[in-house]
């Protein structure tokens, strides 16, 4: 199936749209006292979810990029399988891989593959296995602004680059001008947000500036942000939240964390027409994404630095990583169950809606094919 096809059928899905970030969902019976643990299919609304012998509670945490997603995913799975409770905390991606790697979680979202040295960690937990990565959300990181009366900005990679290193600190700069001749740019202090934790999200925004921007951004890029002055704040809703709040305020984070007083740049990329920030747009770049990982794991390699009409380089994967063999006995059923319904047709038809993109079929097709046979 064609992802774009897959994006345009999770519109219509309005029975299953959620938006916001949703309250995670603790059920226990239904007050007809089913447990919901049927080896059948359950069905809730329009999605049939298999429980099969789910039961329990499973502790999650990390990419706080994927909360919504895993919100709304929590959301309709509990409905059917009514004696699994899942707790995802979404404390960052760097907090994800430590608790996997320490066996606190029985899985863990981070939007970056696991380094080797976090694979080796994860075999002490892993009887038998590792950790392996399964790519579950896409979508686009969004440089998100506040600025009064400027509705359609325009930035490339060199003049985000220089805002984020501290090296554009106005926004009448004749960098940004150039690129927004109409707009009514402010003699206004640039406020720049960056995060304060370890993040996937970081990670991504940093290797799109040092693959198309290296001399303006001459750093290693990981987790941690490592470029001089700016202000941090914690999780995206956290990035989000201070350039909600701050007129002049510019900052990165997922494109669910968009509206309501925060507008996305368009990124000048050398195509024909500046690319928005969007769920089609960040579908282009993922689709041309390569699967690098080894044996069951699924580890991308993406392209930032494309420059092919209307896709968006600015993206983010976010892996669910998981035991490919050595999961605990009494949260196995449960880490199956929900893993095998967000990798689903009807899981990934969700994110659309919360403004995430679904992956493309043939690479979801080989996580489906990993969950199977997790053990």
């Amino acid at each position: 199936m064609k992802l774009q096809r897959m994006n345009r059928r999770a519109l219509t899905l309005g029975a299953l749209a959620v938006s916001g970030a949703l309250a995670l969902t603790a059920c226990g019976s239904d007050d007809t006292g089913n447990s919901g643990n049927s080896s059948a299919s359950a069905t809730t609304g329009a999605s049939s979810i298999k429980c099969d012998d789910a039961k329990g509670q499973l502790l999650a945490d990390g990419s706080s990029a994927q909360k919504n997603a895993i919100d709304a995913w929590v959301k309709q799975f509990t409905a059917a399988c009514k004696g699994v409770q899942i707790n995802y905390k979404g404390g960052g991606s760097g907090a994800g891989v430590t608790a996997f790697t320490q066996g606190q979680v029985a899985f863990a979202g981070s939007d970056s593959a696991l380094k080797p040295e976090e694979v080796t960690a994860s075999k002490s937990v892993c009887s038998g296995g590792q950790g392996v990565d399964l790519p579950m959300v896409g979508g686009p990181i969004a440089v998100g602004y506040n600025v009064a009366g400027v509705d359609n900005l325009v930035l490339d990679a060199p003049t985000v680059a220089k805002i984020f290193n501290n090296q554009i600190t106005n926004w009448n700069d004749e960098a940004i001008k150039k690129l927004n001749p109409d707009a009514k740019l402010p003699d206004l202090k640039i406020q720049a947000f960056h995060r304060s934790d370890e993040s996937g999200t970081t990670d991504n925004f940093t290797k799109y500036l040092i693959a198309t921007a290296k001399k303006d951004f001459p750093y290693e890029g990981g987790k941690a942000w490592q470029a001089k002055g700016g202000q941090s704040a914690s999780g995206s809703s956290g990035v989000a939240q201070q350039v909600k709040e701050t007129n002049g305020a510019i900052g990165y984070f997922e494109l669910s964390y968009v509206g309501d007083g925060v507008n996305a740049a368009s990124i000048d990329t050398g195509a024909s027409a500046p690319v928005e920030a969007t769920v089609d747009n960040a579908t282009k770049a993922i689709a041309d994404a390569k699967v690098v990982g080894t044996g069951q794991d699924l580890a991308l390699e993406l392209n930032y630095s494309t420059k092919a009409e209307g896709a968006y380089p600015m993206v983010l994967v976010t892996y669910e990583i998981v035991c490919d063999k050595g999961n605990k006995a009494d949260t196995l059923p449960a880490t199956k169950a929900f893993l095998r319904y967000i990798a689903s047709e009807e899981g990934q038809q969700i994110l659309a809606d919360a403004k995430y993109a679904p992956i493309p079929a043939d690479i979801i097709a080989k996580v489906r094919t990993t969950i199977e046979g997790l053990s």
